[in-house]
């Protein structure tokens, strides 16, 4: 999908030197992308403490 946008150019240069992409389009890819995951991430958090992983296989799989 092509979109036009205005970023300034000092931003992509100092994003494609950190981050050893080739070309804009990767750099902005790996930036969406970095973006969602630390998201969900944020999302995820929010259950901490609240879910009971003490899991036993032997009962899940019905073993005696």
């Amino acid at each position: 999908m092509r979109t036009t946008l205005e970023i300034p150019k000092t931003l992509i240069d100092e994003a494609l030197r950190a981050s050893h992409h080739k070309t804009k389009t990767a750099v902005i890819i790996a930036a969406l992308e970095d973006l969602v995951r630390k998201k969900k991430i944020q999302k995820l958090k929010q259950y901490k403490g609240k879910v009971d992983l003490r899991i036993d296989l032997a009962t899940l799989r019905k073993r005696p």
